[in-house]
């Protein structure tokens, strides 16, 4: 029996043996790596050749619009209104009669004015012919002669402050609003009706300190309504304050632009763009083609299909493109496409 035993135990140690060599053959096996297979990938990027390019430098700004034209005219004298011609949104023209204010009372007052005169012309007259026939004396003459004069002043007075009683408009436009009705009674100096010219708009835009210096009056200028976005109007510079506000310290800076359908209107914003130079010979990079790494702005090129990274500075951004001061040179190969899958040193297949 012990004979039986010492030959089972042999036999189970023999077979655990071979087991173990086994696995250890399939682990190492399938530790190898396949052959054939290329661990390293090439990335395919498109380049674009830097050159240099003349590039504008443009200022954006906000501004509100105002009416070429704005007056509110006042009454010249106390009184009734006893008419009143144009409505709220009417068009006038420079010199139409807006309205009339005691113009009945101050008539009467004319015609009295009036005859004054007549009779002293005519008892000025009489004395004249008197004084030529000696029947009465030079101070009789001259007396009848003041008389004359003060009656005269007396109507042209009479006669102003009758035409004071028609309000004419002052200028051609659009009746804004009126703050009297027919009827209501109103004071010398009172505010009578708001008129406004609306054929051009002034652009008021506040600018700062360091981009007052690059802008002229009648330099050139490029305007968007934000009532009208899809919409881009021309204007002309027409005034650049010489003294800055004390409060924002900018500078007032007022564009005229023409309004032919007059649907721009009074009070609503708009955006200014003013050239403030050309560079004539900048390089520039697609606005895409940076890549913000911790904080600096990089471009990647391409030289002998190895990628090298770039630390840029930049300057002005025209559209979509941004001038690069700093970083590149003009030749380079810089990558537009594919740039987010590089690194220094790669290898990579232009396309």
């Amino acid at each position: 029996m012990k004979w039986l035993k010492h030959i089972l135990s042999i036999g189970i140690g023999v077979s655990l043996a071979a087991a173990w060599i086994s696995g250890c053959g399939r682990s190492e096996s399938s530790t190898k790596p396949e052959s054939g297979k290329n661990p390293s990938r090439m990335v395919q990027v498109a380049v674009a050749r830097v050159e240099p390019s003349p590039m504008k430098d443009i200022l954006v700004l906000p501004g509100g619009t105002e009416a070429w034209q704005d007056v509110r005219v006042g009454a010249d004298m106390g009184g009734r209104v006893e008419w009143i011609g144009p409505k709220e949104g009417d068009v006038v023209k420079e010199g139409d009669l807006i309205a009339k204010i005691d113009v009945l009372s101050l008539k009467a007052s004319l015609d009295k004015a009036e005859a004054a005169l007549k009779l002293v012309e005519d008892l000025y007259d009489r004395r004249l012919k008197l004084f030529e026939r000696n029947i009465i004396n030079q101070e009789e003459l001259e007396k009848a002669l003041t008389e004359q004069t003060l009656a005269k002043a007396s109507f042209r007075e009479a006669r102003t402050e009758y035409d004071r009683g028609f309000v004419k408009s002052p200028i051609s436009g659009l009746v804004n609003y009126l703050f009297v009705d027919e009827g209501e009674f109103i004071d010398r100096g009172k505010p009578l009706v708001d008129l406004v010219n609306v054929d051009k708009i002034k652009v008021n835009v506040n600018v700062p300190e360091l981009d007052v210096r690059f802008l002229k009056t009648g330099q050139k200028a490029m305007i968007r309504v934000d009532a009208f976005p899809e919409r881009e109007a021309p204007g002309t510079i027409d005034f650049v304050a010489y003294k800055a506000d004390p409060a924002t310290k900018t500078f007032l800076v007022r564009v005229l632009m023409d309004n032919p359908g007059r649907d721009i209107r009074p009070g609503m914003i708009a955006r200014v763009a003013f050239l403030r130079r050309i560079i004539p010979d900048a390089l520039s990079a697609p606005l895409f083609a940076l890549v913000d790494k911790g904080g600096e702005r990089i471009v990647f090129v391409e030289k002998d299909g190895e990628v090298h990274a770039r630390t840029v500075s930049i300057g002005v951004i025209e559209e979509d493109r941004v001038q690069i001061t700093k970083g590149l040179e003009p030749g380079d190969n810089l990558i537009v496409t594919g740039q987010r899958e590089v690194e220094e040193g790669m290898k990579v297949e232009v396309k």
